[in-house]
């Protein structure tokens, strides 16, 4: 089965097909322009050099969060749009599992790390082991403190650290001082990509873990800066 995956949660926009682990096709883009603009040009471009149509595709899969709220929903929307219109299933992709997916060849603890603003990063840790990924715990926001001490306290024999994502930098420097041994993935392969999303729905898939358009939506995992204002002054989080 093909996968069409849509990667959208922060500053780069990637669109890529796979089928039994294997990329068949990649498009990425970082040069900070809208998402709404760059994601289907991006994507019909791909499909069209690749020799694919949407009839070739049997699942859609897209990064539904943790990353940035318009760009979760901008992807989420295209996936939602591009299913509904084929009658094709959807999967929703944590953007933390496909960057460790992303890595898959990798043998260690794989810490991604993305930035989450207000001294926080949104993180989960995961297990590679022989091109398998073992999710250790859920998608959180938590400060990088509180990372430094897991990994101190729980995995203290823990030798071979990776750490992905655009916060990777960040939490590196609090690890190190800690004491704790890590190394930064390489630039290539530290950010979301959709490939790495793909490769994460396929293991989804073989669960059964998929959804129709229609119940696909955005894991933001924290309310969002006009969410927090309003309930800062006492305002509920919707009009009444």
């Amino acid at each position: 089965m093909k996968i069409l995956a849509l990667e959208t949660s922060a500053k780069s926009v990637s669109v890529a097909v796979t089928e039994d682990g294997v990329l068949l096709a990649q498009s990425y883009q970082n040069r900070g322009l809208t998402h709404s603009v760059t994601l289907m040009p991006l994507l019909d471009a791909m499909l069209q050099s690749a020799g694919l149509t949407l009839d070739d595709i049997g699942l859609v899969a897209v990064t539904h969060g943790p990353g940035s709220f318009t760009g979760l929903r901008i992807g989420v929307s295209a996936a939602k749009g591009l299913a509904w219109a084929k009658e094709l299933p959807c999967c929703g992709v944590s953007t933390l599992a496909a960057m460790a997916y992303g890595v898959g060849d990798f043998n260690g603890l794989i810490v991604g790390a993305m930035d989450a603003r207000r001294q926080q990063v949104y993180n989960a840790l995961f297990k590679a082991e022989n091109g398998r990924i073992i999710r250790l715990c859920d998608d959180r926001a938590v400060s990088c403190e509180y990372v430094a001490q897991e990994l101190r306290d729980a995995y203290p024999s823990e030798n071979d650290i990776l750490i992905v994502g655009d916060g990777a930098e960040l939490l590196y420097k609090h690890l190190q001082a800690f004491g704790i041994p890590c190394r930064m993935a390489s630039p290539l392969h530290r950010y979301q990509s959709a490939s790495g999303a793909a490769l994460a729905a396929e293991a989804l898939a073989a669960q059964g873990r998929l959804c129709s358009a229609q119940e696909l939506q955005p894991v933001y995992l924290r309310l969002s800066q006009a969410e927090r204002e309003r309930l800062a002054k006492g305002l509920p989080l919707t009009a009444e």
